[in-house]
Parts: C-alpha cells; sequence; structure tokens
C-alpha cells in the first residue's frame, strides 16, 4: 500500500499498523536475502540483493515472496519496481498509496534518523536516489512505481497532516479505516 520514497512511507506503514494492519516490508525480503549472503545491510549492498533478486527470480519476485502472508488489512512497505506493484494488483482490494516528499526534506530525514549508506550531503543522497531509479526491469524504477499509485500523499508538513491524508486518500479509494 504504501509507495517508492524515502518520505515517510515508515510512518505511513506504522499509522497503519497502530489501526490493525498488518505490515510487510519488500525490504525485509531484501535483508533476509542480504542477511543468508552474510553481507552487510547497507543501502549499496540491499540494493545490488535487490536487483540480483529480480534478475532471478522475475520483477515482482519481491511480492510474491509475501503474496501469501497477506491475509486480511495489510500494508506492503518500500515497493521499488512496477513488476512488483502488477503482482500486488493480483490481490482482490489492492490500492497502491504512493509516498513523496521533497528530496531537500527526504535527505533531512535521511540524516536525522542515521541512516548510514544514503549519503553524507544532499548532493550524494540525490546521486545514490538517482541510481535507484533505473530504466532496467531488475533494476529500481521508483519514479515508474510512484507513477502507478492509485493516489500520491506528499509528506511536507507534520505527522498528524500526513495521517489525515491517508486517512482521506483511503476514504477516496473505499478503504475505511477504524474511529
Amino acid at each position: 500500500m504504501t509507495g517508492p520514497n524515502a518520505s515517510g512511507k515508515g510512518e505511513v506503514a506504522k499509522y497503519l499498523q497502530a489501526l490493525g494492519f498488518s505490515v510487510h516490508s519488500l525490504s525485509d525480503v531484501v535483508r533476509d536475502a542480504a542477511t543468508a549472503a552474510h553481507l552487510d545491510h547497507t543501502r549499496d549492498n540491499l540494493i545490488a540483493i535487490g536487483n540480483r533478486l529480480r534478475e532471478e527470480g522475475g520483477p515482482g519476485v519481491l511480492s510474491q515472496r509475501i503474496l501469501d502472508r497477506l491475509n486480511g488489512a495489510s500494508v506492503v512497505d518500500s515497493i521499488r519496481g512496477p513488476g512488483e506493484v502488477e503482482a500486488l494488483r493480483t490481490l482482490p482490494r489492492f490500492v497502491l498509496l504512493g509516498i513523496d516528499a521533497p528530496l531537500a526534506l527526504r535527505f533531512e530525514r535521511s540524516v536525522r534518523r542515521g541512516r548510514t549508506g544514503d549519503g553524507a550531503t544532499l548532493d550524494e543522497f540525490a546521486r545514490k536516489e538517482a541510481r535507484e531509479n533505473s530504466s532496467t526491469e531488475t533494476g529500481q524504477q521508483l519514479q515508474r512505481t510512484l507513477a502507478l499509485a492509485d493516489r500520491t500523499l506528499y509528506n511536507d508538513a507534520s505527522l498528524e497532516i500526513l495521517h489525515e491524508r491517508v486517512r482521506a486518500a483511503l476514504a477516496t479509494l473505499g478503504v475505511t479505516l477504524p474511529g
């Protein structure tokens, strides 16, 4: 249900989890594969592992690996490719929310979280993010994935406002949230 940029998608997943949704991250599939390969969970390693998994299993492999876990109200986080969306669209009532924020704000949030490997400067962060917009089926395609969203939300304000935007967007898509 949540989209591709490092712009608050984790916050949306946390919010929906607090409302009773189960949360599943495609990044966890990649992290599990990195652990099995005895690799550190650096951004570069995770991107390489994700690309390798897609090369070996097809563009929707990460989503396919979690489909059987998606029962009831579920959130899928860290969707980074159109093939992943295509696999998830086989589910009844699947809705894709794209979450985006201005580049500078994404960088600021990354720095606050202390995420190593995301880039120490705004320029480095932007270069790394640009690499995540591959034109190949087996690479990450953040912008193409974001374009597939049923609704795109901008996370450029407070968490309270983001939560209001999530609630409103889901309501327009026929998803009723508790409370």
